[in-house]
């Protein structure tokens, strides 16, 4: 196994018991941060367990994540790690949140982990050997992304509207939603990762932090998938992030902006 890939792994399982045991805790403490967004103890707890044990085995690279200030982001190589990314969904016992654990080089997302111990799924991939998950009978699989060429045969997700009436006309949203089959918020890193597995076929968020994006864009990229800004651009300087199966990416780039 990689070595990056196999600290990324040992990080998620020491995440995984860390998180699980305080999911639906009745005295989890909830803190609001200044941009208005929960914060339990157990982000901050698996964010210094992570933290401390990069600087312990990997002293040389630099760290950005979410609940703390980040270290040396001059250094080429880069952990962009999410303790708990879906944390409003933690805090309310809804199951859909995951660690997500990325090694980023000179910008490019060449590791990601994303673990989901609620959903007993975990999907994970290193630039050039593909992208997998293990389901939660334990099989692991390699995924694919789909080959649907159609929009009008395309599965769409997202989180919700919030932040879309900014782009285009201001009907992006709307745009999207409307020239495909289906569209569900399932959410999330979820809508990426289902992206990545060929279940959906477009998901697009426009307003997210690197820590959102970078594990799901290393998988994504890996299943054969394509990510990027709303605007075309990388989607780590862009903020948001349109990710599709590739073959409808450009006429999804053109529904938002149009």
């Amino acid at each position: 196994m990689n070595s990056d890939l196999e600290l990324a792994t040992s990080l998620a399982d020491h995440a995984d018991i860390m998180t699980m045991s305080r999911y639906r805790a009745m005295d989890l403490r909830i803190e609001t941060k200044p941009d208005n967004t929960p914060v339990t103890e157990a982000d901050q707890a698996v964010e210094r367990m992570i933290r401390d044990t990069l600087a312990d085995q990997r002293p040389d690279d630099g760290v950005i994540g979410e609940e703390f200030a980040d270290t040396d982001i001059s250094k080429s190589r880069l952990w962009v790690i999410d303790p708990i990314d879906a944390t409003k969904n933690y805090v309310r016992g809804v199951p859909v949140w995951g660690t997500l654990i990325a090694l980023v080089v000179d910008g490019d997302p060449l590791v990601g982990m994303i673990s989901a111990p609620a959903l007993g799924r975990r999907w994970w991939a290193v630039r050039g050997e593909g992208a997998f998950t293990r389901d939660v009978d334990g099989t692991v699989r390699q995924i694919h992304v789909s080959g649907v060429k159609s929009l009008c045969d395309a599965s769409f997700s997202f989180s919700d509207q919030v932040g879309w009436e900014k782009f285009g006309s201001g009907n992006a949203f709307e745009n999207v939603r409307s020239s495909v089959w289906r569209s569900r918020a399932y959410g999330d890193f979820w809508s990426h990762l289902m992206v990545a597995e060929g279940s959906v076929d477009i998901a697009a968020e426009p307003e997210l932090n690197n820590f959102d994006m970078a594990a799901y864009i290393a998988v994504v990229i890996e299943a054969g998938g394509k990510v990027t800004g709303f605007d075309g651009t990388d989607p780590l300087s862009a903020g948001n992030s349109v990710t599709t199966n590739g073959l409808l990416h450009d006429e999804v780039l053109a529904l938002i902006t149009q």
